[in-house]
């Protein structure tokens, strides 16, 4: 009985605790904003970054927003060269031509 007492009063002190502010946005992240922080952040080499953007969402749905960033990424530049998507990709991992 004592046990649910202490662990009742636990949770009502936490939930008056106040944390103090860190100047980090608190609001929630979608996982495209997370995809295109972490992947910019990839970039420059960044791992705070990195690591605070793979915290935004779960793993699966980063890996769902950078696959599609890579996607658009590669259409957008296709177009802009005017090639094919597959070429692209290709020259852009250091493959041969298919």
């Amino acid at each position: 009985m004592w046990s649910r007492v202490r662990e009742s009063g636990a949770r009502v002190l936490r939930s008056f605790r106040t944390e103090a502010d860190t100047g980090k946005d608190r609001r929630a992240h979608n996982l495209f904003e997370a995809a295109a922080v972490y992947v910019s952040a990839r970039a420059e080499d960044d791992q705070e970054q990195i690591d605070e953007a793979a915290g935004w969402v779960s793993p699966e749905a980063l890996s769902f927003g950078v696959s599609e960033l890579a996607c658009r990424a590669v259409v957008a530049l296709a177009r802009e060269r005017d090639e094919s998507p597959q070429t692209v990709a290709r020259t852009l991992l250091g493959l041969p031509a298919a």
